[in-house]
């Protein structure tokens, strides 16, 4: 695993939806490096361990990685402080990416805060990718324009369905399949909404990749705080989220 650490320049930074924010981060010797799935370990000023933020984005010819995170402790307040201009402190790309499958078909399945991740890799298929993103409602959609830029084709599902259709991303992907079969589709987000996707690609007889959301202390697998249990040539082990993923095979993972 090759990653880099230091202390990098903010250079934009939106607010997204209420307590989802986009930094845009100037790191070449990361960006070189970075595969779309990939994440960073991020300090908080004042606290002892780094938060697990995935990459969204990577501009090479820029030099730039995007970081969009969610509020959801003291230590990404903190993070949310940070304005362009400043520096930040992240160890980068850690863990294993997407697989890009040239010239061939994905759908890309985002749930909530699982929705950045699918940025970067339907970016790399473009035309050949269909981006499905689940939210609670509309004051909670993001990156909608990123896809339809890159010339991914939505599908937008909310709950309660003020925004896109109403329903959940699995329904989507079935209505999507039935049209056009893909070669493979990836995906992040809940646990259960994964375990549904893996149920249905292996159904469909499709490959199926999933980033699993965990929490982590050390980023490197040193630690074993991120362990989740995986099945490898028949056997139940535990792998590190961190170090093994957190992209798996959908086969490989045992769903609770």
């Amino acid at each position: 695993m090759m990653y880099k650490q230091g202390k990098y320049q903010i250079v934009s930074k939106k607010t997204l939806a209420k307590g989802i924010f986009d930094i845009e981060v100037l790191c070449p010797d990361v960006a070189e490096l970075a595969e779309a799935g990939q994440f960073a370990q991020v300090a908080a000023e004042g606290f002892f361990l780094r938060r697990p933020i995935s990459i969204c984005d990577i501009d090479k010819n820029k030099g730039t990685i995007r970081l969009v995170f969610e509020i959801r402790g003291k230590g990404t307040e903190k993070l949310a402080e940070l304005n362009k201009g400043q520096l930040i402190d992240i160890i980068a790309p850690l863990g294993k990416g997407f697989k890009v499958l040239e010239g061939k078909k994905a759908i890309c399945v985002g749930g909530g805060i699982g929705v950045p991740p699918m940025v970067g890799i339907a970016k790399a298929y473009g035309a050949n990718a269909v981006a499905i993103s689940g939210f609670r409602n509309m004051a909670a959609v993001i990156l909608q324009e990123d896809f339809k830029t890159a010339g991914v084709e939505t599908v937008l599902c909310t709950d309660d369905g003020s925004a896109g259709r109403k329903g959940f991303v699995t329904d989507a992907l079935e209505e999507q399949i039935a049209r056009e079969k893909p070669d493979i589709i990836v995906a992040c987000g809940p646990m259960v909404m994964l375990k549904r996707i893996a149920d249905i690609a292996e159904k469909n007889g499709i490959e199926c990749q999933v980033s699993l959301e965990q929490r982590m202390a050390c980023g490197v697998g040193a630690c074993l705080v991120c362990a989740c249990r995986t099945v490898k040539d028949g056997k139940e082990i535990h792998s590190h989220v961190c170090k093994d993923g957190p992209v798996f095979d959908s086969k490989e993972v045992v769903f609770e």
